[in-house]
């Protein structure tokens, strides 16, 4: 099923030729969309509402009519909301609380309390119980999910750091049926708090673990992504680069870095490029860094620096630690949880520079997914993600692969086709990084990295130009490849 575009105007439904429901249908219709929002299973949405789950799946499926998008899509941690789903969830929240107020009066004093709160600038949308649950389920003077939400409510934007981030991780991790994703002004809000060094060492730690454990909305990942831009300093129109290229190979990675001969071949055809990234496989703890150096690629020492080293040539690695020093330790708090964090998404879509294109990897169906709408709220041209590798985009010629695409904010698929798998190379007695340089100088010969180079590097000139086709991209990129050391 395609994606609709979040940020698409949709009609009424009369306007699409549907059959208007009647005012009760649609009624039970918020009724399941909320529900559906707050599980995120169709079962269990179904359970609360005391439903079959075959009788929500049609409701959701007239709520997906209803409103021309996905709502929900089926990933690898369950059924995720569209960007578009969550931007009702708030609203949803709203008519919720309203509900409660309306059905249960001996709360009317606490709802006239609600106003009294210490912050200025406060949301006007409160959490509250799903529309499905009535008040009956609850015992007598129990304090409810909207008392909850009203004493988070009172921690406004003048509140000290601690408390404004205790806000955020509170909403997000209160359990279900009391907690929401973030908005993408919360999520820039408290990843800001993050890198400007003035979050307590568990709150961060509980922000992350939260954040990761529920999984990323892309709208999260928006927010924090903004907060890590602004901290960076990243400039807000493209023109310094044209393809963004990030490199966080796994610190357990031993694969070459086939990738840079790759993006080397781009940038002999023209293009500014800049990758940035941790320094992962390999033998020394700066084997990225050494690659780069071996085919003359700038290591830069800030975002200045970098920029300076593209007009020259065309260029440039930034590694994270250069770039900010605190994004660099939080991403290492991998070393201390042994789990992945919410940076390690984040960092695929830094681009510090503002380049027109980016080129990633995300190896899981909802990665692919998260990235792709993420890019889409950010407003980049042109994204381009490998579906076979982990961290860094390399392709696998050997198995046919998909590229996911987005262009203009429209999203995208290419197959790229396999090719035969060859002979394996004798062992040479080099070191990997001396037959991996040797390869580049034509001093070894091997089929099978050629091969991983080029299509490579043909995914990248597809991306930077989707007016082409992968084949033509594949032969442009052989004759970079065969030309290279002409250059």
């Amino acid at each position: 099923m395609d994606r609709t575009d979040a940020h698409e105007t949709r009609p009424p439904a009369e306007a699409r030729g549907a059959v208007a429901e009647p005012r009760l249908g649609q009624l039970r219709l918020l009724v399941a969309l909320d529900a559906l929002l707050v599980e995120g299973s169709v079962g269990k949405a179904a359970a609360r509402m005391g439903l079959g789950a075959p009788a929500m799946s049609r409701l959701l499926k007239q709520i997906r009519e209803l409103y021309g998008d996905p709502i929900l899509v089926r990933t690898a941690r369950g059924m995720t909301p569209t960007p578009f789903a969550e931007t009702l969830r708030l609203r949803l929240r709203a008519v919720a609380a309203e509900t409660e107020d309306l059905i249960a009066p001996r709360r009317e004093a606490a709802g006239k309390a609600s106003t009294e709160t210490s912050g200025w600038n406060q949301a006007t949308i409160i959490d509250a119980p799903p529309l499905a649950m009535r008040p009956s389920l609850y015992l007598e003077d129990e304090p409810l999910p909207e008392d909850f939400a009203r004493r988070l409510r009172s921690i406004g934007k003048d509140a000290a750091p601690r408390q404004r981030l205790a806000r955020h991780i509170a909403t997000t991790g209160a359990g279900v049926g009391g907690a929401r994703p973030l908005t993408l002004d919360e999520a820039d809000d408290a990843f800001s708090l993050l890198l400007e060094g003035e979050a307590d060492p568990i709150q961060v730690g509980a922000l992350l673990v939260v954040l990761q454990y529920r999984g990323l909305t892309a709208i999260e990942l928006a927010g924090l992504t903004k907060a890590s831009r602004r901290h960076l300093g990243c400039p807000v129109h493209p023109g310094l680069a044209d393809l963004d290229w990030p490199a966080y190979a796994s610190p357990r990675s031993r694969s070459a870095p086939w990738f840079l001969q790759a993006a080397r071949l781009v940038a002999d055809a023209g293009h500014r490029v800049l990758l940035h990234g941790n320094s992962g496989g390999g033998t020394t703890p700066n084997a990225l860094d050494m690659a780069a150096g071996a085919l003359g690629i700038s290591v830069a020492a800030s975002i200045a620096e970098a920029s300076e080293a593209l007009q020259q040539r065309r260029i440039a690695y930034l590694p994270l630690a250069a770039m900010s020093p605190q994004l660099h330790r939080l991403l290492g708090i991998y070393n201390l949880l042994e789990m992945r964090s919410p940076l390690s998404a984040v960092v695929h879509l830094l681009n510090p520079l503002t380049a027109g294109a980016s080129l990633i990897a995300a190896f899981r169906p909802s990665y692919r997914d998260l990235h792709r709408d993420a890019a889409a709220l950010l407003g980049w041209p042109k994204l381009g993600i490998l579906g076979n590798s982990r961290d860094v985009a390399q392709a696998t010629p050997f198995r046919t692969t998909t590229m996911y695409t987005l262009d203009d904010g429209s999203p995208g698929e290419v197959i790229i086709p396999s090719h035969r798998r060859p002979r394996a190379e004798l062992p040479t007695g080099l070191t990997s990084f001396e037959y991996w340089r040797a390869v580049w100088l034509g001093q070894a010969r091997d089929e099978a990295a050629e091969r991983t180079v080029v299509d490579t590097a043909a995914a990248a000139l597809l991306t930077l130009d989707s007016k082409t086709n992968f084949a033509d991209a594949r032969s442009k990129a052989g004759e970079l490849w065969r030309l290279r050391l002409s250059q």
